[in-house]
């Protein structure tokens, strides 16, 4: 099962290599503000569980400089991970709010879904 899990797991790597999403470009302001708000915000992942995968590539699309954190080759953030959502469960965004509140959101469809309501403004992009 370990070998299936390997070669499964490179493949989903090399295709997620092959096609890499265009990210799109906006306003270098409004770029700067964007990545000034995405400090706050960390992603805890396996480098190659599709889960994980589908949520850096959103990121991607979206310009979004997201630090991740590998909770299967960091014992740091596994323990953050579990100590702070509770659940050793992947993908995780941690949210870290204004008020100074932490925000631990699971499912890579949620993470999506809120990535694209507070990032995503069409008004803001240049047209190439």
């Amino acid at each position: 099962m370990a070998i299936i899990r390997r070669v499964l797991g490179a493949f989903i790597l090399f295709f997620d290599w092959v096609f890499t999403p265009k990210s799109l470009v906006r306003d270098v302001d409004l770029q700067q503000e964007i990545d000034a708000q995405t400090d706050k915000l960390s992603l805890y992942q396996y480098a190659a569980c599709p889960f994980c995968v589908k949520v850096r590539r959103a990121m991607k699309r979206n310009s979004l400089a997201i630090r991740t954190c590998d909770v299967n080759r960091s014992d740091t953030s596994r323990e953050e991970l579990l100590s702070g959502g509770g659940r050793l469960k992947v993908p995780c965004l941690k949210i870290e709010e204004e008020d100074g509140s932490v925000r631990w959101m699971y499912e890579s469809s949620d993470i999506i879904d809120y990535l694209s309501s507070r990032f995503c403004n069409e008004s803001a992009l240049i047209s190439e």
